[in-house]
């Protein structure tokens, strides 16, 4: 099992390098077709343009958002140009509100959704609606990459959260490309209902991976009054994991999808890669 078709969302140039490295490593590695969507944002506040303002203000902000799109194109095909893989770029422009629905057009036909942490300095407030058109309206799982980090093709240790939901479960196997790879996947349980005891439990996931050739070991931990965030991240270090693997979990506000506080904290904190599925 290998993913096949992998898509990066490129909004900003800065960022745009960062996903490109990790989109095409990780396509590489798995003979993957590198799709890049560059989207134009008109930022423009909601409402501005209804209120009177000239009608020629709304078209000047469009067209922005559509140079912009391909000024991000070029680059990407610039940065591809002498690819051993195969890809394809396209654009795409769109004002803020509708991000996540363009994004999830795109990415419902993908395997694997590569993006850059949507929290940081000078991270742009429509990458937030990107990673929730993928996840929640696009039922893609999605990897989300941190500044500054190197292209893990095939990370040696993975850190498996689980806690025996739906959303975990989807996670597993939309990551079993990268499980199957890893020496070791950490398979983590944060204060399971009857303590050790669940060990037994969900000696059905240990099973299930192990006949994918995935060498695993649980980990039960113990939550005393901390974030299961930052247990998740603080056992990441201990055992030296280099990417962590998780269910993504939303509510619904005003129809639309918003990161749980579980999930908005993991991407605030982390690291290293975080590999998601709702």
């Amino acid at each position: 099992m290998s993913y096949k078709t992998i898509l990066s969302v490129l909004t900003e140039e800065k960022l745009g390098d960062l996903t490109l490295e990790h989109g095409y490593a990780l396509a590489e590695a798995q003979g993957a077709h590198l799709d890049i969507l560059c989207i134009g944002v008109d930022r423009t506040p909601g409402g501005y343009f209804r209120n009177g303002s000239n009608p020629m203000l709304m078209q000047e902000a469009l067209t922005q958002a559509a140079e912009q799109a391909e000024a991000l194109a070029q680059h990407a095909r610039d940065w591809l140009h002498d690819a051993s893989i195969a890809w394809s770029v396209e654009t795409g422009s769109t004002p803020l509100p509708d991000v996540a629905r363009t994004v999830a057009g795109r990415a419902r036909f993908s395997d694997l959704v590569v993006l850059p942490k949507p929290y940081g300095k000078d991270h742009g407030i429509e990458l937030v609606p990107v990673i929730e058109g993928a996840l929640f309206e696009g039922l893609t799982p999605v990897m989300v990459v941190p500044d500054d980090t190197t292209p893990m093709v095939t990370p040696e240790r993975v850190v498996l959260a689980w806690n025996g939901s739906a959303e975990c479960l989807r996670a597993v196997r939309a990551s079993l490309p990268v499980l199957a790879a890893a020496k070791v996947v950490h398979v983590v349980l944060v204060d399971p209902p009857g303590g050790k005891a669940a060990i037994s439990g969900d000696g059905y996931l240990a099973r299930y991976l192990t006949r994918h050739g995935v060498e695993v070991e649980i980990d039960v931990l113990a939550k005393r009054g901390r974030r299961v965030s930052d247990i998740l991240v603080s056992h990441e270090r201990e055992v030296g994991g280099q990417m962590i693997v998780m269910g993504a979990y939303g509510h619904s506000r005003f129809r639309e999808a918003i990161l749980g506080g579980a999930t908005r904290n993991m991407l605030e904190q982390a690291e290293v890669p975080v590999l998601m599925a709702h």
